[in-house]
């Protein structure tokens, strides 16, 4: 009988693996490709990713549809077309330092970690932070690098940084990320008022900003000194 129930089991849980599997498919082919997303490291490492893993067990039916979803202490794991869109956005082919502001589950710091040389991650909520780390941790990411802090300082002992994505709403950017910015580097940050932000794109070009419009989005708000004010 321990047997019968520890094989069934076995099968049970990779039935369930196979459905994870199945539905990060249907996620890359459903819903980032025909709003075109088209990095092939992005749709891979999209693709490759257990997001049903950063989620609470209780909401990880919900993990691959189109949607933000609640972690805690007020904060959200954004829908996978954000992740990917903002991903895309920062051109990343492998060797880039990359500086995360928000690491929130962790989710987007591994879509980082398969797709830079290492990931600086800043999460000003510590218990998120924590549980991220062991998270990140336990499922073989070596190549990140966390720091509980005001994430709208940055991380000025590793500047300069190749990319820098801020996943939360900002009334305007930072400029320490301006200054921790490399030259040819890429900035992604969501910017505008409290209920409505339009996500930005920088690129610092011979000193200068080229700055692109990427539309219209809705992130919970940057907490700092640079940020709003809690």
């Amino acid at each position: 009988m321990i047997g019968y129930f520890i094989l069934k089991f076995g099968v049970l849980n990779k039935l369930m693996t196979h459905d994870y599997r199945l539905a990060r498919e249907k996620m890359v082919k459903t819903q980032l490709i025909p709003r075109g997303i088209k990095d092939p490291g992005v749709l891979a490492a999209m693709g490759k990713v257990p997001r049903h893993l950063f989620v609470e067990e209780a909401l990880r039916g919900e993990a691959y549809n189109d949607h933000p979803l609640p972690i805690g202490h007020k904060q959200t794991i954004s829908q996978p077309y954000i992740v990917a869109l903002m991903t895309q956005a920062l051109g990343l082919t492998g060797p880039e330092n990359t500086l995360e502001i928000g690491t929130g589950t962790g989710y987007q710091t591994a879509i980082l970690a398969e797709l830079s040389e290492k990931v600086y991650t800043i999460e000003r909520i510590r218990p998120l932070l924590e549980k991220a780390r062991k998270r990140l941790w336990d499922l073989g990411y070596t190549n990140i690098l966390f720091k509980a802090f005001d994430g709208t300082l940055g991380w000025e002992e590793y500047a300069p940084f190749d990319a820098i994505i801020v996943t939360a709403g900002a009334p305007k950017i930072p400029q320490p990320l301006i200054d921790q910015l490399a030259e040819g580097g890429r900035l992604v940050i969501p910017v505008g008022g409290k209920f409505s932000q339009d996500l930005i794109k920088v690129t610092k070009k011979n000193g200068s900003l080229i700055r692109e419009n990427l539309g219209g989005c809705r992130f919970v708000d940057l907490i700092g000194i640079h940020g709003w004010k809690e």
